[in-house]
């Protein structure tokens, strides 16, 4: 069967042929070069990918070989951000567990930024470079961007926890329609039925499908979809959770229950149910994402969303190591999230 990427008019990679052929980049590498035995059955399995889509290696792939620096990119969003943090020491602990070392860098969600660390880290031959929020979770990708990424997959795996459109990038992201799934099964059994949801973009993919999977549900169980309780947009910050549940409270029918889009946007909708005097969970639970620290600093303790750090990181790292190796790699892999109970959801009042 032709391969639809060759009918799209993708640029084809060697990590494109060593996918296909079952092989690693290294083996593809030594086919091109012919500075290496290749068994037979591979070697031939190549060259007849090679062929079918007539490739041509620039002098970068030209260049891989199985010799590695051990050493990995991740460039992040935004690593002050607890989610991030997070996620980077488990990154850091799980690389470390098989050899690697990691070289960080902050694009502060800038493309600019992002675009200049992504050819910094090319230039410093690293092994592969993850790519943790930033361009990678916008909902509509940035052509000029994956323009950019395809460049730099030429000759270092990419690997997303988000999504690139147009790129071949191996993806491990967050089952983001799953989170949902388990917020709502929790409030529902509460008994909640006035759920609200405070914070993100809709031009963030994760977000987008978080509200677009919230709406859903409340039409599946028959619930009426009030635009005022899930169209209050914003940040991912302490501020927008206060200054959305705010608007919230003003409301004749006000929420039994709200959703925070992380938990910097919980904490603010938090207390700013408790400054409003209102008991949590007695009148209103809330409920976060990303299950971070905040959750047992703030008072209640907060129900959260947790996605399994660990996990998580090996999996990006697992990835990295398979890439190099003839291992058999999904496109993507979801992680699976779990909720967390804390004191800041109940039984709705009614």
């Amino acid at each position: 069967m032709e391969d639809l990427r060759a009918i799209e008019g993708k640029k084809i990679t060697i990590y494109d042929i060593a996918r296909e052929a079952g092989v690693s980049p290294a083996t593809v590498s030594r086919v091109l070069t012919s500075n290496a035995k290749v068994r037979s059955d591979k070697l031939e399995a190549v060259q007849a990918i090679i062929a079918k889509y007539n490739f041509r290696p620039n002098a970068l792939a030209r260049g891989l070989t199985e010799t590695r620096r051990k050493v990995i990119g991740i460039i992040m969003a935004d690593v002050r951000n607890p989610y991030y943090s997070n996620l980077f020491v488990a990154c850091e602990q799980a690389a470390r567990a098989k050899g690697y070392s990691l070289l960080l860098e902050n694009s502060l969600g800038q493309q600019e930024i992002e675009e200049q660390q992504l050819i910094l880290m090319e230039e410093q031959r690293v092994d592969a470079i993850i790519l943790v929020g930033g361009r990678a979770d916008d909902l509509h990708s940035n052509e000029a961007f994956v323009e950019k990424v395809n460049q730099v997959c030429n000759s270092i795996p990419v690997i997303l926890t988000g999504k690139l459109d147009g790129t071949s990038c191996y993806q491990v992201r967050i089952d983001a329609i799953k989170t949902m799934d388990l917020v709502m099964e929790h409030l529902l059994t509460l008994g909640h039925r006035d759920i609200a949801l405070v914070g993100g973009l809709d031009t963030v993919a994760s977000s987008y499908e978080k509200r677009k999977r919230y709406k859903q549900i409340l039409a599946k169980y028959q619930i009426p979809c009030r635009s005022e309780y899930y169209e209050n947009y914003g940040r991912y910050d302490y501020e927008t959770g206060y200054s959305q549940t705010q608007k919230l409270l003003a409301l004749e029918n006000v929420p039994t229950a709200v959703i925070g889009i992380n938990d910097s946007a919980a904490a603010g909708a938090l207390n700013c149910i408790l400054e409003h005097g209102l008991r949590i969970p007695e009148d209103i639970s809330v409920v976060g994402y990303d299950n971070t620290l905040i959750c047992d600093v703030v008072t209640p303790k907060l129900t959260s969303i947790d996605y399994n750090y660990d996990d998580f990181a090996e999996k990006l790292i697992a990835t990295v190591e398979g890439v190099y190796s003839s291992a058999s790699l999904p496109p993507l892999q979801l992680i699976e999230p779990s909720l967390v109970i804390r004191d800041s959801t109940g039984v709705a009042k009614h």
